[in-house]
C-alpha cells in the first residue's frame, strides 16, 4: 500500500488497457501496410506500452522517442524538446504513438508534427492512457483512450514526479507538499 489517493485502481487500469488492445487490433487488422510501428513516448509510457502491446493481436514493431516538457515540476513548462528520435524508417508505415497522458496537448502536437514532416508515415494514431480535456490548448484528442481525468497531477503506472513513483501499480493523485518524496 502507498500513501497516495488512488484515482484509478490497478485492476481497472489492466481491464481498460486490455480492451484498448482489442480496439486497436480490430482497427489495424486489415491495414495495407501489414505492420504496425508502435512508438512509446519515454519515459512515462513504458509500463502502459508493455501491457498494451501484449494485448494486441496484430504484428507490431516497437520503437521509442523521448520528449521532455515537464522538467522538475508538476506543470508543463511549455518548452518541448526532442531528446531521442526514431532510428528506423517510418515512411509508408502505420504508426501508433503511445503516450501516458495528454495534458495540454502541446507535447503530442509537437511529436505528431515532427513525425509527419520528418518521417512521413502512411498513418499516425495516438493511444493515451489518460486525457485531461480541461487543460487542452490545441484540442488534440487520442484516437484510443484509457481514461478521461480531472486536472490533477497523477503518478503511478509509469507516470512520475521527478522520476519517482513510476512503479506504483495504480494511477494515484500526487499533491505537492503532502507526501515526502523520501519515502
Amino acid at each position: 500500500m502507498h500513501p497516495f489517493k488512488v484515482l484509478i485502481a490497478e485492476d481497472k487500469v489492466k481491464e481498460r488497457v486490455s480492451k484498448m488492445g482489442a480496439e486497436i487490433s480490430k482497427y489495424y487488422q486489415d491495414r495495407k501496410t501489414k505492420k504496425l510501428v508502435v512508438i512509446g513516448v519515454l519515459k512515462g509510457s513504458f509500463v502502459f506500452l508493455a501491457d498494451l502491446v501484449r494485448s494486441l493481436n496484430v504484428p507490431c514493431e516497437i520503437e521509442f522517442v523521448e520528449v521532455s516538457s515537464y522538467g522538475a515540476g508538476t506543470m508543463s513548462s511549455g518548452d518541448i524538446q526532442l531528446l531521442r528520435d526514431i532510428a528506423v524508417p517510418l515512411e509508408g508505415q502505420d504508426v501508433l504513438v503511445v503516450e501516458d497522458i495528454i495534458d495540454t496537448g502541446r507535447t503530442i502536437y509537437y511529436l505528431l508534427e515532427h513525425l509527419r514532416k520528418s518521417h512521413r508515415p502512411h498513418s499516425i494514431a495516438v493511444a493515451a492512457l489518460l486525457y485531461k480535456p480541461s487543460r487542452s490548448v490545441n484540442q488534440i484528442k487520442p484516437d484510443f483512450l484509457g481514461f478521461t481525468i480531472e486536472d490533477k497531477f497523477v503518478i503511478g503506472y509509469g507516470l512520475d514526479f521527478n522520476n519517482r513513483f513510476r512503479e506504483i501499480p495504480d494511477v494515484a493523485i500526487y499533491e505537492e507538499g503532502k507526501v515526502s518524496i523520501d519515502l
